[in-house]
């Protein structure tokens, strides 16, 4: 396991609004904060839909971007 893979920070939310290309406004269950959130590569590539009222895990990022969605709960 490399030392960014140990560090990435998962949090779990509900997707709030579809946005064009993949990309996703998600209120996380443990702040309800609204963040920005695009679809992780594995996902596109194996078509899992993703839609308004699903929940899921997203992987923040460190600076501040984007979270990327890494899986559908």
């Amino acid at each position: 396991m490399n030392i960014a893979q140990s560090q990435k920070q998962i949090a779990t939310g509900i997707v709030e609004e579809a946005l064009p290309d993949t990309h996703f406004r998600i209120i996380l269950d443990t702040s309800g904060e609204r963040i920005l959130a695009y679809l992780a590569g594995k996902m596109k590539m194996n078509r899992i839909r993703v839609l308004v009222g699903d929940k899921v895990e997203v992987e923040l990022d460190q600076y501040g971007g984007k979270a990327r969605i890494v899986r559908r709960i």
